[in-house]
């Protein structure tokens, strides 16, 4: 009897990318203007939340990061990528919460670092530093169960798009954006500022509005997305929405 022969494939395995290494130095690079921004906003650098704050993203990105690059490159390498057919609306969407998200840290610079306005418990500060956790948390989770993660909504047919439902995915249909309207109320609460959370609810209200106009989409136009949306219910909030 002939020996079996184990099967050799010749898949190769995903890695990072240009593209990839891009993202990962933008990423960082942002961190680095957003800790320039809270500190010129404050007027002072001996601001103890902002420097928590830094402190905790740069290390959950660090640690979480490097587990979806071991687990997923190809999350990372795709949202570094020039989307080729986003949607209209999702560029002004995004050109709303871009500066948007520095207005927050803005905010809570002149509030909190500068002028004194708000006056925040510690354990409010704490429920923060947990929004924030658990915001980054869902947004890595998601990236290390799906490939199709651009920055921009697209159907990327060339890579093969189809509907995830592993994960997050298993309990709601876009488990990145409910991570991140927890994410930014969680940083308005952890540097202090009340005020910081006007610009987070207009962050919010920009992704329920995204999360409604790319489900649609999806649904349009990804095939075997509307039976996963008959599976799982809800977009953002299990048994709300």
């Amino acid at each position: 009897m002939a020996e079996m022969q184990p099967r050799i494939t010749n898949t190769p395995k995903p890695a990072l990318e240009r593209s990839g290494v891009n993202r990962i130095i933008q990423v960082f690079a942002t961190v680095f203007v957003m800790g320039v921004v809270l500190f010129l906003s404050a007027g002072r650098l001996d601001w103890t939340s902002a420097w928590l704050f830094l402190g905790l993203y740069a290390l959950v990105l660090l640690t979480l990061g490097t587990w979806v690059l071991g687990k997923n490159p190809d999350a990372i390498n795709e949202r570094g990528r020039v989307a080729k057919n986003p949607r209209t609306w999702d560029k002004i969407l995004l050109a709303v919460y871009m500066p948007m998200s520095f207005v927050v840290l803005i905010v809570a610079g002149l509030d909190t670092g500068r002028l004194g306005w708000s006056v925040m418990p510690v354990a409010v500060q704490c429920i923060g530093m947990l929004s924030l956790g658990l915001g980054m948390g869902l947004t890595f989770w998601a990236m290390a169960v799906n490939p199709f993660l651009s920055t921009l909504v697209q159907i990327q047919i060339e890579r093969g798009h189809r509907a995830v439902a592993t994960g997050p995915y298993h309990y709601v249909r876009h488990p990145m954006y409910l991570g991140t309207l927890v994410l930014w109320p969680g940083i308005s609460l952890l540097l202090g500022s009340w005020w910081a959370l006007l610009p987070s609810a207009v962050i919010i209200v920009v992704f329920m509005i995204r999360t409604a106009l790319e489900d649609r989409t999806l649904q349009a136009e990804l095939p075997g997305y509307a039976e996963y949306a008959r599976r799982v219910r809800y977009r953002l909030l299990p048994g709300v929405w």
